[in-house]
């Protein structure tokens, strides 16, 4: 596997303490659509709980780039939208079960005034670099 790149902050740009601004590889893009807190069966997981949402959420985007033959030591970029900012600490705690502080992808968040449902407080998108 090839080791993307890490940029945390670029010269005269600002250092970040939860992303890198600049991560970049060589090999297959993988792109994962916005993951919601729904389990194998289709059903809702943590209803009001955004922590709980949040673990499901990075347990279904492992599952998806399990399914691409990838791992999230490939993700280069998450992006987040949530209903109220106030959800993004819950967030950084599930990401940091997958991924370590020294590998932190290239993030975005977005406070968005709802998702597809009314019970949906977060969703997160990926996408990942697997070395050629």
């Amino acid at each position: 596997m090839t080791e993307p790149t890490r940029i945390p902050a670029p010269d005269g740009v600002a250092p970040a303490a939860q992303y890198s601004h600049v991560v970049m590889g060589t090999g297959r893009f993988v792109a994962i659509s916005g993951q919601l807190a729904l389990d194998e069966d289709g059903e809702l997981v943590g209803e009001g709980d955004p922590a709980a949402q949040a673990a499901q959420v990075f347990e279904n985007i492992r599952r998806c780039l399990a399914a691409a033959e990838a791992s999230f030591a490939h993700v280069v970029k998450l992006t987040y939208f949530v209903t109220d900012t106030a959800h993004l600490p819950a967030i950084r705690t599930a990401r940091a079960a997958h991924i370590p502080d020294d590998r932190l992808p290239a993030s975005s968040a977005v406070q968005v005034a709802a998702l597809v449902r009314p019970e949906f407080l977060l969703e997160v998108e990926a996408f990942a670099v697997v070395g050629a």
